[in-house]
């Protein structure tokens, strides 16, 4: 059904918008220039990829929030930085070329004016004048020069690495870009098949920053589970490292033969390999090792007679993503050597065998397997090295007592006379206080922290004292070393695309180098193929003039991944003309302040890479002393998803995207932006809702008429019979103050939704008026301005003012008229409410009490009957219990 016409937004929103243009209405003032002597505020949205789709109604929901902020900050004498921009290299405008054979520069330019329409066409208050673009050279110049610096820092370095490649897409993926199919590892994009390579590639050593990434966590403004997720991604543990020596004889020992003891030697072994382990306590307890099938050991330690079969699996492996290799819910494969190596601390030999769940990406590409304390090991030793429960005994060695038990002694457990001393299952059970209900494999593995036990010097030792006693013995005997170890690995940056930063880098041979950094920028060579060799090399290798220098050096082919542009785009809109600096220092210490970015607000799916990688490149700045603060954004909030009304993802496949275009057409700008604010929280994820939209439109309409009235013609004009100078009665005025207080509260919340609510509740006490007091009318619009600023600024004109109000003093609630004068209480009986009582505010409960017994409702209700308990909650109700 066609709603009524509210108001006439098409009027005068895309005049107002015009008019900010034209006059430059939110321009900030860096140092030096009138406006910097106020405090400044800086508020940052997450710059958009301008894909040929446009936008849909989800991605301005934070845009819309820092807008608020941005515009009631002005208003609170602020300095507000607010810039928009966009990430324009990357992968999709590149394909988009090879389809069409239409420069990628072409349609991102075509792109970014959608996209500069679409957002302009919301009404959001961003200084244009400071707009970047990542493809622009003027811009790149910088990106590239940040490139050199790390370079320089020793931060910047090439491996040949395997790598995810896709020959269809032409470039390498991360394995964050790798979907797991029953076809195999395919593409994210597109769904094209991929297959490991060793390509040279360019890494970034974030490693060396982890330590520092990880620590100042601590001091940023985050929501808790954002920070965890970088917690986790970069993995801190603390432990040690061992080496067990490669045994140069024969088969294995007994694994479970004899008394546990520490021996400290080991015979001569011309390999060793290297573990790290949290868990240096259950050290003990490892009676296998797994090594990476990448491990470098593995060709040379492998038996004749294991060789083939270890190949085979080699060759399986090597198409799997390392998130399908880690999956916990998979099973276990894997392949064994031949070989053994010597346990350092009792002299076992135990087998080496090879599985995919081990990655040579993280640690030292090789595991202690400790069965009884680790549910992967215990898994493959059960699944892969043996099926049978007594063979399986022999593998799962308790080292750690749960605390719930009380530890008895150092031999406490039971032998079996003439088999070895191998344990047996009852054995298993009693070495856990006698579970006769339970099988051993339900009781173990065991994987908390407890007390030591089978581990010679360190039984009887809490699990703390025992990994500290353990890497002291290890360090003592030269048989491992404490170590920190990260999950964190080095960046790959770098793709074999067209549509990205050139690497300032020449090559002559092997050896590397940086260019002059007077040549920046180094500019993309125009090309009309951009697609890659079918070898996997760059599009840039096609390039020939502008590859071969005249010393016959070469250019480096690769180009630089879409993160590169995005690590550092805030710092440039602080100092977007700069041709001579990155960023001028005296700019850079005024709109970053002491902690940074005041406000960022962003899609929680970049909560990882994006801001971890700026996050790494701001600290090297930081240690160049080009930037003054250690971390560049403080407050961080994470918007939610904006779903379709089926409750699904907004998305072409589902047929379920909403155009802004569409809902700007049909109820304006400023209904879009009310509508997405009082969805619900922010942080909260919501589905879109068109009838709510159609409400929202209907309230701006009663706050339209508020001031206008229509014609017979159908034209809108100023009644200034409904706005005048009277005084506001005292009830209204509560009603402003409240409104203001909650409204400002609110919006210091980013608690939107509620501040909307507050402003809903003064518009009906408004329109209660026949005649409104213009002091309300224009209180009530300088809060509405955040929220719907054409509405706002139009119905200001309409009231005389001559000036925008983007700058007019934001409203100061007066806590006199906070305070009631007088409670309307509810009165109740048995708990059904009965009618309402007035008494002056802050009665006690005995007024409350005569007053509603003087009701004659009260004599209605109680009549015959008795009154048994009276419940009186201050200011609010009264209920009486009568039987």
């Amino acid at each position: 059904m066609q709603v009524r016409k509210q108001f006439p937004f098409a009027a005068f929103e895309p005049a107002w918008q015009k008019y900010w243009r034209d006059e430059s209405t939110f321009r900030a003032a860096n140092p030096g220039e009138p406006g910097s002597e106020k405090p400044k505020f800086y508020a940052l949205d997450m710059f958009p990829y301008p894909s040929g789709a446009g936008l849909h109604v989800g991605h301005p929901e934070g845009w819309i929030a820092t807008d608020i902020i941005s515009r009631q900050k002005r208003m609170k004498g602020f300095n507000v930085l607010h810039p928009m921009g966009w990430d324009a290299f990357g992968l999709p405008a590149e394909q988009y070329a090879v389809q069409t054979g239409t420069h990628p520069r072409i349609t991102t330019e075509q792109n970014i004016a959608n996209f500069r329409r679409q957002i302009q066409a919301l009404g959001f208050s961003y200084d244009w004048s400071r707009e970047v673009n990542t493809t622009d050279p003027a811009y790149y110049k910088w990106t590239q020069w940040i490139f050199i610096q790390l370079y320089k820092k020793g931060l910047a370095y090439v491996s040949n690495a395997p790598v995810w490649y896709c020959p269809a897409l032409g470039t390498v993926l991360a394995n964050e870009e790798i979907l797991q199919t029953e076809e195999g590892p395919r593409s994210e994009r597109g769904n094209h098949p991929v297959e490991r390579r060793p390509l040279r590639q360019w890494m970034l050593k974030i490693t060396a920053y982890a330590q520092k990434l990880l620590d100042d966590l601590e001091g940023l403004d985050w929501p808790e589970s954002l920070k965890e997720m970088q917690r986790n991604w970069i993995g801190r543990s603390e432990g040690a490292e061992v080496h067990f020596p490669v045994s140069s004889s024969g088969g294995p020992d007994n694994l479970l033969s004899g008394s546990p003891k520490a021996t400290g030697g080991h015979p001569q072994a011309s390999d060793t390999i290297t573990v790290f382990t949290t868990r240096p306590d259950t050290l003990f307890g490892a009676t296998y090792m797994v090594l990476s099938p990448e491990h470098p050991l593995v060709e040379k330690i492998t038996t004749p007679a294991q060789r083939d079969a270890v190949k085979k699996y080699q060759a399986e492996v090597a198409n799997k993503s390392d998130l399908e290799r880690t999956d916990l819910a998979k099973g276990k494969t894997g392949v064994f050597t031949g070989a053994y190596a010597i346990n350092p601390v009792n002299d076992q030999k135990i087998p080496v065998w090879i599985a995919d769940y081990v990655l040579m990406g993280y640690g030292t590409g090789a595991i202690m397997a400790v069965p009884a304390h680790d549910w992967r090991d215990y898994e493959f030793a059960r699944d892969v090295i043996t099926h049978d429960k007594n063979d399986l005994a022999l593998f799962v060695r308790p080292v750690v007592l749960p605390s719930e038990y009380p530890y008895r002694a150092p031999d406490w457990f039971l032998r079996i006379p003439g088999e070895s001393d191998r344990y047996s299952q009852v054995e298993l059970k009693k070495i856990y206080l006698e579970q006769p209900e339970k099988h051993f494999e339900k009781t173990l593995p065991f994987t908390g922290e407890g007390t030591a036990i089978n581990s010679s010097f360190l039984d009887g030792l809490p699990t703390a004292e025992a990994k500290a006693k353990i890497i002291d013995w290890l360090e003592e005997k030269k048989l491992g070393t404490r170590r920190i170890q990260y999950k964190l690995r080095d960046w790959l940056f770098s793709r074999q695309r067209y549509w990205g930063e050139p690497f300032p880098v020449v090559w002559k041979g092997d050896q590397h180098d940086v260019i002059p950094e007077s040549e920046l920028p180094l500019t993309l060579p125009e090309l009309d193929d951009y697609k890659p060799t079918p070898e996997g090399h760059a599009p840039l290798a096609k390039a020939k003039e502008w590859l071969k220098l005249p010393d016959g050096r070469t250019r480096e082919t690769n180009t630089m991944p879409q993160w590169a542009g995005s690590c550092w785009y805030y710092l440039r809109y602080c100092d977007p003309k700069n041709d001579a600096k990155l960023i001028d220092p005296a700019v850079e210490k005024y709109w970053m302040g002491d902690k940074g970015i005041d406000l960022y607000i962003g899609g929680a799916e970049h909560a990882v890479l994006h801001l971890l990688y700026a996050r790494f490149w701001h600290k090297v700045l930081f240690d160049l002393k080009v930037v003054s603060t250690p971390e560049p954004f403080h407050k961080l909030v994470n918007q939610g998803i904006i779903l379709g009304e089926d409750n699904r993802k907004m998305s072409k496949s589902w047929g379920n995207v909403v155009n802004p275009d569409d809902v700007v057409t049909e109820y304006g700008a400023d209904t879009l932006r009310l509508f997405e604010m009082f969805l619900g929280p922010l942080e909260q994820m919501k589905p879109w809702s068109t009838t709510g939209v159609e409400g929202v439109y209907r309230f701006l309409g009663r706050v339209w008429r508020l001031v206008m009235e229509e014609n017979q013609e159908g034209e809108w004009h100023f009644a200034p019979a409904k706005v005048t100078d009277v005084a506001p009665s005292a009830e209204l005025l509560r009603s402003l103050h409240a409104a203001i207080q909650k409204v400002t509260d609110d919006v210091e919340k980013l608690q939107f939704n509620t501040a909307i609510s507050a402003l809903m509740v003064l518009v009906n006490d408004l329109t209660k008026e026949t005649v409104r007091p213009r002091a309300a009318i224009e209180t009530l619009l300088l809060l509405l301005a955040p929220f719907a600023p054409h509405m706002a600024e139009e119905l200001w004109r309409q009231l005389g003012h001559a000036k925008t109000l983007a700058y007019e003093p934001w409203p100061q609630a007066d806590a006199k008229y906070l305070i009631k004068s007088e409670s309307e209480i509810v009165f109740q009986v048995n708990g059904k409410v009965r009618g309402h009582v007035t008494v002056p505010a802050g009665s006690s409960k005995e007024i409350i009490e005569a007053a509603a017994c003087a009701l004659p409702a009260f004599a209605e209700w109680t009549a015959g009957k008795t009154v048994k308990k009276v419940i009186v909650v201050p200011d609010k109700l009264i209920n009486f219990v009568v039987g």
